[in-house]
């Protein structure tokens, strides 16, 4: 094996090695993986196991991600929507009180601003989506405006940190609590942000992250369910794993010692319980290969974590003297983001379109993407599949997004350069719109 890692070193120098930034030929992209050669022995190691699925790799990573945010236990999976959709999905199981389980018809208080696979799953389990405004600056819902939108009928908030930027979280689960409400918090843009010294995602009955190539650390594709009930945990393995109603990891036979003794629904006495199914379930693991690329990342998180803080700040520092022309990013005093993007809203005064800055900054080899869905309820499929939702007040900041806001990259492999050249890009479309 050491001459294949020493082989794994060689071509990742030759293939992935640092490359020269030219200022107008090279991309300034909005996000990306950062990895070295590490990443690729220890997928290979994966391989040569010869197990590939999800096995011992796995179940360190999940160790690793639950240790990391402090929590008890965690659920690995294949995307960050996967994360998202058992997550709710758990909250129907018959596992729970009746009195707790969410059922057709029921709210669940979400943003329009941000990603579809956060409102989907209310809408594929039979949920009603309500829809409160975001506040301009930090793009988050303000409590105020959760608390406007309860009613006998809601039973869950799921709303995601927009970018990074940690909403209030602590005061949004007393809320939650307040009224008995489920708590379901999208942690997918925010690994590592804290809020009050706790890491976000910790806060939640329930939370989600994913690991896209895009977000904090990467599997290439993944995500996970985090929390610290059982019963929730239990639930969403579950349902990740056919929804069978057996506990035995992958490959492992006859946990509980019982195997051929069960009798379960109006299946025969002694049915195997490898193939009985208590949930409406899927098969959503990741592979082990998978899982070792994201043990790796995951011990680079905090330099991760570090860099994004640091890019951002420069850009922050420099889009100061163009505060005229945008609204900056904004977050609350006890908030600390690890940030997945710089966010900027056009003011209505600026004198110049989204559509021609972007066009400009594309033309300079300068990445950028707009904040999501922009206004989810806007997007073709709400009416194609006539969705049936509520808004709660308006949602004119909402809709300001969609038209004006667009957001850069923070990412750790940002250099200064790469920064700087995309702020004196900006400062030229200005002068040159002037």
């Amino acid at each position: 094996m050491d001459a294949l890692h020493s082989e794994i070193k060689k071509i990742f120098k030759s293939r992935f090695s640092h490359k020269l930034f030219i200022p107008g030929e090279s991309l300034v992209p909005v996000s990306g993986k950062v990895f070295d050669e590490k990443e690729l022995i220890n997928m290979v190691n994966a391989v040569m196991e010869g197990w590939w699925t999800e096995g011992k790799y796995a179940a360190e990573f999940e160790r690793s991600l639950a240790d990391f945010l402090g929590l008890k236990f965690c659920v690995a999976v294949n995307s960050g929507s996967s994360a998202n959709l058992l997550a709710l999905s758990a909250l129907t199981s018959f596992r729970l009180p009746d009195e707790k389980r969410l059922k057709k018809g029921d709210e669940v208080i979400t943003v329009a601003a941000g990603f579809p696979t956060t409102v989907n799953p209310i809408i594929q389990n039979g949920f009603i989506p309500v829809f409160v405004d975001v506040m301009l600056g930090t793009y988050n819902a303000s409590l105020e405006s959760i608390k406007k939108a309860i009613t006998p009928k809601t039973k869950a908030v799921f709303i995601a940190h927009t970018l990074g930027n940690p909403f209030e979280v602590a005061e949004l689960r007393k809320i939650c609590d307040e009224y008995n409400l489920w708590f379901i918090e999208d942690n997918c843009d925010a690994l590592g942000s804290k809020y009050n010294g706790q890491f976000t995602g910790t806060f939640g009955h329930i939370s989600t992250c994913s690991f896209y190539p895009a977000h904090h650390i990467t599997m290439a594709e993944g995500g996970a369910i985090l929390t610290n009930d059982p019963i929730l945990s239990k639930i969403v393995r579950s349902l990740r794993d056919w929804g069978r109603d057996c506990v035995c990891s992958t490959g492992v036979d006859n946990f509980c010692k019982n195997r051929f003794n069960w009798k379960l629904g109006d299946l025969p006495q002694g049915y195997d319980h490898k193939y009985i199914y208590s949930e409406i379930g899927y098969n959503l693991k990741i592979t082990d290969i998978q899982a070792a690329l994201g043990l790796v990342q995951l011990d680079k998180l905090p330099k991760f974590i570090q860099k994004r803080k640091d890019n951002f700040a420069y850009l922050y520092a420099a889009f100061k003297k163009l505060e005229k022309y945008f609204i900056l990013p904004s977050w609350n005093s006890e908030a600390d983001p690890s940030w997945f993007g710089f966010l900027l809203t056009i003011k209505p005064e600026a004198g110049f379109s989204r559509e021609g800055l972007l066009k400009y900054l594309n033309d300079k080899k300068i990445g950028t993407r707009l904040l999501f869905a922009g206004n989810v309820t806007k997007q073709p499929y709400f009416k194609n599949y006539n969705i049936n939702y509520r808004i709660s007040g308006d949602l004119k900041n909402t809709d300001e997004v969609m038209n004006n806001t667009f957001w850069i990259g923070v990412y750790p492999g940002l250099t200064k350069e790469m920064l700087g050249y995309a702020i004196e890009s900006f400062s030229k479309f200005i002068e040159e719109y002037e």
